[in-house]
């Protein structure tokens, strides 16, 4: 009897399940990353610090190496607390690191 109490409770969960799994993407599609017009300088204020790398920068600001590569790429914008933190590692303002274009053509 314990078992046919059941079967609607996994029923339900099996469907919901499913349902989840239609909002994923497909296997071999990415989902559509809208790149960021926020440009950096952290690449180059790395090597300017002693060839510092990302991972040493990761550390530095707690996040992962990829999270560094990411920003780095323009891949993503770190929050305005990161932004900062970052500013801080290389002693530097903060639009040293990050530049923000006046118009679609050039930045500032």
């Amino acid at each position: 009897m314990g078992g046919q109490r059941r079967l609607p409770r996994l029923r339900a969960l099996r469907a919901a399940r499913l349902r989840r799994q239609d909002r994923r993407p497909s296997a071999g599609l990415r989902p559509v990353v809208k790149p960021t017009r926020v440009t950096n300088t952290i690449r180059a204020l790395r090597f300017t610090h002693g060839e510092m790398t990302q991972a040493a920068l990761a550390d530095r600001i707690g996040v992962t190496r990829q999270t560094v590569i990411a920003i780095e790429q323009g891949r993503y914008s770190p929050s305005l607390e990161m932004a900062f933190q970052i500013a801080r590692v290389f002693g530097v303002p903060l639009d040293d690191v990050f530049q923000y274009p006046d118009t679609e053509g050039g930045t500032s």
